[in-house]
């Protein structure tokens, strides 16, 4: 298992067709929650897509970080998801973390926000993130603005 970062125009067919399905999957079908997933962000010449493949090539875990700019004045991360046959293993801590170090990295001394939902604040909290907002709805489910 090796992270993997790229760009979008760096993703091939498979890699993408994989990181779309597990957003699917997730976002859409587990939570049942229709909404815009392809809002045009992906394809943001500095968007960074993070993900985790096992040895067979299946996606393991992904998540999405954002240049300033484009969901708030902060670089971001969103669309963390694990795919479920791979919980329990840390690999959300994982990805966060590589998240976390890459804006690091390609945005050093700038702050992070996200949206989070809102079950998910003690491990966000974890990181060191701090709400940021009151609690809103965003598609029918309770979120928090959060900034680290």
């Amino acid at each position: 298992m090796e992270l993997q970062v790229k760009l979008f125009s760096a993703l091939s067919t498979d890699e993408l067709y994989e990181i779309l399905k597990l957003r699917c999957d997730v976002f859409v079908v587990e939570q049942a929650c229709a909404y815009a997933d392809l809002d045009e962000k992906d394809r943001h010449p500095e968007t960074l897509h993070l993900y985790y493949f096992n040895t067979d090539k299946a996606l393991m875990a992904y998540s999405r970080v954002l240049p300033p700019n484009q969901s708030y004045p902060e670089p971001s991360i969103g669309r963390v998801a694990v795919a479920k046959k791979y919980r329990n293993q840390g690999l959300a801590r994982k990805v966060v973390q590589a998240s976390v170090d890459t804006i690091h990295q390609y945005w050093p001394n700038q702050h992070i926000q996200i949206g989070a939902q809102e079950y998910l604040l003690p491990f966000y909290h974890s990181f060191g993130f701090k709400n940021h907002s009151e609690m809103y709805l965003e598609d029918d489910i309770p979120h928090r603005d959060m900034l680290l």
